[in-house]
């Protein structure tokens, strides 16, 4: 059954493109630009005839836009011949993260979070299968963690990692774990496909994830995702530190300061509270409903 066409936010080509008018126009990638927001905007998979209809666009000026987008893999055509955004734009928006300055901006939750909790405290973007540290912050304390901004460690045995790839599109999920080659660094390590997916589940559900020891022995690390106004992770921020200190007992506490930091550090960048049906309700009590 064809979806209903919801048409309240859009505009003719002529209108948008009239408000851009200048010296330095391309109509062509302006309105490839177009259809990509009209994707965007849109739940679920639009036919060429809806894109056509939202856009105010003739047919085969609509399927010159799409063929180019989905060549570059910015859109991606579905089997019932419907499009949608592709992965390409969230390989781009990742590296886009990389190069604002987001270490300036969350600096000031950083460190307070790290007096808090008096532990090294951690932010990372994902790059693939791995998570690449763009900072991190010491507590003054005389033990603390030997991590490196700018190296990076795999994303299955890091909780900066799952947490990153529990909030991602389920398809992204599926892309990420099949290109990882599972590696037991401890005893502990979550060594297999199906082990990581099913602790996927459970981050999604509290909201957080833990690495106890997974990739060191002796070091727990909790971490939590920095989310956009999607509710999709384009960040984390994860608070590590000897399994001594950071005991099992002491976890749920520090999630819930590493919990409030994300939200307001993802408030911070532009997300609003707005309902998601695929999130759960556990992370929606802490990031808006």
């Amino acid at each position: 059954m064809t979806a209903p066409v919801n048409t309240s936010f859009a505009m003719p080509l002529s209108d948008a493109v009239a408000k851009t008018d200048g010296p330095y126009q391309l109509h062509g990638l302006e309105r490839a630009v177009s259809v990509l927001e009209a994707l965007s905007e849109s739940d679920t998979p639009l036919s060429l005839a809806e894109i056509c209809q939202r856009m105010g666009l003739h047919k085969s000026t609509a399927h010159r836009s799409l063929m180019v987008l989905e060549r570059s893999a910015l859109i991606e055509r579905t089997l019932e011949n419907r499009f949608r955004l592709g992965l390409r734009l969230y390989e781009l928006g990742n590296r886009a993260v990389a190069q604002i300055d987001l270490r300036a901006r969350v600096y000031p939750f950083f460190r307070r979070l790290a007096a808090e909790v008096g532990e090294t405290v951690h932010l990372g973007v994902l790059q693939k299968t791995s998570v690449v540290y763009l900072d991190k912050v010491e507590p003054n304390r005389r033990v603390c963690m030997s991590s490196k901004i700018g190296t990076s460690n795999p994303v299955y045995c890091t909780s900066m990692g799952k947490a990153m790839l529990a909030f991602q599109p389920e398809e992204m999920i599926e892309e990420i774990v099949a290109k990882i080659r599972f590696t037991p660094y401890t005893p502990k390590t979550l060594c297999s496909r199906e082990k990581l997916l099913e602790y996927l589940k459970i981050v999604r559900r509290r909201g957080y994830a833990i690495d106890d020891q997974e990739i060191e022995l002796g070091v727990r690390c909790v971490g939590a995702p920095v989310l956009n106004e999607d509710h999709w992770a384009i960040a984390a921020v994860s608070v590590s530190g000897p399994s001594s200190r950071i005991t099992a007992q002491r976890v749920p506490a520090i999630a819930e300061r590493l919990l409030i930091c994300c939200r307001e550090i993802s408030a911070s960048l532009g997300l609003r509270a707005k309902k998601k049906k695929h999130l759960p309700s556990a992370l929606l009590l802490r990031y808006g409903n």
